[in-house]
């Protein structure tokens, strides 16, 4: 039962009006999403969206409040995914990180184009996040109890 509970994380970071997110390829097809990707085991939740966002963009993020917990479950696999979705602030990029082969392309888009790609994106949880960071619906990151 365990491998189908999957734990990820995901960064919502905006800067002059536009979010960062990846294009990759997912089952021949491409779609796009926010950072993301699998908390590994013994890794704090925060640092693992460090490391995502890091991994699969270059840029180095500070993160600054929780979004939201959400859940979904795909139905041809079965696997119900649990995403942490965090706000982050964009600190620097590194022209010289080696970005995840998942990732087609980095991208900054602007609201009004993540919306007109409702059917390229890796799944409705993307639109959910960038709408409850917009209404403002953050929690403090004292919530997390880091025992490891």
């Amino acid at each position: 039962m365990p491998d189908k509970i999957h734990l990820t994380v995901a960064t919502v970071i905006q800067r002059d009006n536009l979010f960062l997110m990846v294009k990759e390829t997912e089952f021949g097809r491409s779609v796009i999403n926010q950072p993301a990707g699998h908390v590994e085991p013994g890794e704090d939740i925060i640092d693992a969206a460090i490391r995502e966002t890091y991994e699969e963009t270059g840029w180095h993020v500070e993160i600054k409040n929780l979004i939201g917990i959400y859940s979904s479950k795909v139905k041809v696999s079965g696997i119900t995914y649990y995403r942490l979705a965090f706000s982050a602030t964009a600190v620097s990029h590194d022209q010289e990180a080696s970005i995840d082969s998942d990732i087609d392309e980095v991208v900054w888009l602007s609201e009004d184009e993540i919306n007109n790609s409702a059917d390229k994106l890796r799944s409705e949880l993307v639109l959910e996040c960038v709408k409850d960071f917009n209404q403002g619906s953050v929690f403090p990151l004292d919530l997390f109890r880091n025992r490891l």
